[in-house]
């Protein structure tokens, strides 16, 4: 099947890299430089959205996400409190480290 090209993107990479991309290209058994290029593009960039999508999965997940960033709320007593234990406890764990 062929792709409909509709579109185009220029870069500019060093003779280095590109000899690189050409050498990938030509072991991988690509047809030509681009077709090389836009496989691994596409690779990439499906790898960046799955992985992203594994962390926050829906758009509502990403908004309530930096919503409980940009807006949280101040700690309660609870929390307060415990904090305030767990610092103990760290103080304690140095405090016996040092000691022994």
């Amino acid at each position: 099947m062929t792709a409909i090209i509709n579109d185009r993107i220029d870069v500019r990479i060093s003779k280095e890299q590109k000899e690189l991309v050409k050498y990938a290209s030509s072991l991988s058994g690509f047809k030509n430089l681009s077709e090389f290029i836009v496989f691994c593009i596409s690779k990439e960039a499906k790898e960046i959205i799955r992985d992203n999508n594994n962390i926050l999965k829906s758009l509502e997940d990403k908004r309530v996400f930096a919503d409980a960033i940009l807006n949280y709320a101040e700690p309660n007593s609870s929390l307060t409190k415990a904090h305030s234990k767990y610092e103990k406890f760290i103080k304690e764990q140095n405090e016996n480290r040092n000691t022994k």
